[in-house]
């Protein structure tokens, strides 16, 4: 009876740790890109834009048109940003940098 009752135990919280995920809403934000610039293989103009992270998959919008999508990873930086930034390098999006925090999303190449 005992055993039953450890086996009802570990799969409850088996299925609470599997609906955690879920429960994380994806990360958005309006940013402004100076200059054009890829993200992918999406070619992007100056202007505002809204980005969108779900876990490691970015997804960038004009108005409610999806412009962009690319896979990236959250990567922590040992000072906080004093704003919002996007970093253009060669004409590639390489990072977006969030005011007030450490974290920053970095996009593959």
């Amino acid at each position: 009876m005992k055993f039953n009752s450890i086996l009802r135990s570990l799969a409850l919280v088996a299925a609470l740790a599997s609906t955690v995920p879920l429960l994380a809403k994806p990360y958005s934000k309006t940013i402004n890109i100076a200059q054009s610039a890829k993200i992918g293989k999406a070619d992007l103009q100056a202007g505002e834009y809204r980005l969108m992270i779900d876990g490691n998959k970015a997804t960038v919008q004009k108005g409610k048109q999806t412009i962009a999508e690319s896979e990236g990873r959250w990567e922590d930086r040992a000072t906080k940003s004093s704003t919002d930034s996007v970093l253009i390098s060669d004409g590639q999006v390489k990072e977006v940098r969030f005011a007030g925090q450490t974290r920053v999303f970095v996009f593959n190449d």
